[in-house]
């Protein structure tokens, strides 16, 4: 099959966050299946053009429709780590990709209307004919409206269309003026609650109800995540639009790049490792706490590693901070807010912290330094509100950390208790509390930290135990292969 990826981030050229993982690792293990697959970004002027090879102009004049005219576009393509991508880089005082991020500006539903009407319009004139057009989240949910409602009346009625919707809290909600700018001139028609209509507010549209409305079909990032989206407040609105569009929704675990993430061999790490041999996991430990500072004693390192905002917990992580303190355990933290109240918040609780020998605080993010963490601490805490995957507890368990994770989305998908779990005994591989309390964590935590005190080889059962799954992309890439061959058929 011939696949083509639109998304706004692949790893590592654009990255924000989980998303631009996905799109990179299932577009490899697509390829590893013998199916061809190219990748359609935007060109930002803050890309990693570094991770680009070969960049060279791929199409010269693509004209994109807007409004009553067109942008002049010129497309550039490259490759980054094997994989084919092109970049859309737009002629335009709208200035839409050179503002020196990739996100958070006011127009940010014009940018990617005008990219999704450009991908389209770059696939039709540039003759590719995929077989699937591979959609992510609410910047490209105009995509399918495009496709079905315009272009497959020009050449393009043979593509099907898979979106995937990584994060349901932000969903692209919009004027009627965006319909006039990229040509779909039936505001009535589109502004109907079966289509585009916001379900809260009926004179706005919603990029993402209507990727889910006129796809062929429609994946979020976890099992769990699917039936939380349907039935509970993280659909964010959309639980009714899911509902009715029940039969082509499904929840399909992401999965992680073992080429890596993967103790055997990375390069981030000073010593190499395998369940089979934890000692090298230990001398990680060592050099971790050289590298922070951290007094060398027999106690646990427990650590957590990822963005500081509402939807991870912040009240919880600063509790299980305080928490491994008072109880024998040392701390180290890795991450920074989008927020700068709770970021000077962190920076103070890190000065206020400075001289403690069991706790250290990185405000940023480091990838070589969170590779150190995963391979040298000994548990990981993922306390998230709402979680639709998360890939800190599966990096942790392929590295012998043990998660102590809230029982929610993909969390609750990846991660079973060791003592709860209705799950056979070799199967649990972490602590799993289900309230956002602070007593639900403590009662986690308790177990983890006495287990590693007074279970040792229990301890290191449970290390074996995490290494052994397989959280790799072998199983999400067949199950997106079997959605691509049946929409084919439709």
């Amino acid at each position: 099959m011939h696949i083509m990826m639109v998304a706004s981030e692949c790893a590592p050229v654009a990255k924000v966050g989980g998303l631009g993982d996905v799109v990179y690792g299932l577009s490899r293990e697509l390829e590893l299946r013998g199916n061809t697959v190219e990748i359609i970004l935007p060109k930002y002027d803050c890309m990693r053009y570094d991770h680009i090879w070969e960049l060279d102009i791929s199409y010269k004049d693509l004209w994109v429709p807007w409004y009553q005219a067109a942008i002049h576009c010129t497309v550039w393509s490259g490759l980054v780590q094997g994989r084919k991508l092109f970049f859309i880089e737009p002629h335009s005082p709208d200035n839409f990709f050179n503002r020196g991020d990739y996100y958070g500006f006011s127009d940010e539903h014009m940018r990617f209307a005008f990219f999704s009407r450009a991908a389209l319009e770059f696939i039709l004139k540039s003759g590719k004919q995929p077989d699937i057009i591979h959609c992510h989240d609410w910047q490209t949910g105009l995509i399918p409206v495009l496709l079905f409602e315009i272009y497959k009346y020009h050449g393009l009625e043979h593509q099907r269309i898979c979106y995937t919707i990584h994060n349901f809290r932000h969903q692209g909600i919009a004027g009627v003026e965006v319909l006039q700018a990229i040509q779909l001139h039936r505001p009535e028609y589109y502004l109907h609650s079966d289509r585009l209509q916001d379900n809260f507010n009926p004179n706005a549209l919603n990029f993402m109800k209507g990727g889910i409305v006129y796809s062929n079909f429609v994946t979020t990032v976890s099992p769990q995540h699917a039936w939380e989206a349907r039935y509970t407040d993280q659909g964010y609105g959309l639980g009714h639009t899911l509902h009715v569009h029940k039969d082509k929704f499904g929840g399909i675990l992401n999965g992680l790049d073992y080429g890596i993430w993967n103790p055997e061999i990375d390069p981030h790490i000073p010593y190499h490792y395998t369940a089979n041999n934890l000692t090298e996991k230990y001398r990680n430990k060592e050099a971790l706490r050289n590298r922070l500072l951290l007094k060398p004693a027999y106690k646990p390192i427990i650590a957590y590693i990822g963005r500081l905002d509402a939807q991870k917990g912040v009240h919880l992580i600063r509790h299980g901070l305080f928490y491994s303190l008072w109880n024998d355990a040392q701390f180290i933290l890795l991450g920074s807010s989008p927020e700068k109240s709770t970021n000077d918040y962190f920076w103070h609780l890190k000065n206020y912290l400075n001289d403690s020998p069991d706790c250290h605080l990185e405000i940023g993010f480091n990838e070589e330094l969170a590779h150190l963490i995963y391979a040298g601490a000994d548990m990981l805490i993922v306390p998230s509100l709402y979680e639709p995957c998360g890939l800190t507890q599966i990096i942790g368990l392929r590295y012998g950390t043990v998660p102590i994770v809230r029982a929610v989305g993909g969390l609750a998908d990846t991660v079973f208790d060791r003592d709860h779990s209705d799950k056979p005994e070799q199967q649990r591989n972490g602590y799993v509390f289900q309230n956002t309390d602070y007593t639900a964590l403590e009662s986690a935590m308790h177990r983890a930290i006495d287990l590693w005190y007074n279970g040792p080889d229990q301890f290191h059962q449970l290390i074996s135990q995490g290494m052994a799954q397989d959280y790799s992309w072998r199983y999400a890439g067949q199950d997106y292969i079997n959605i691509y061959e049946h929409i084919r058929c439709q």
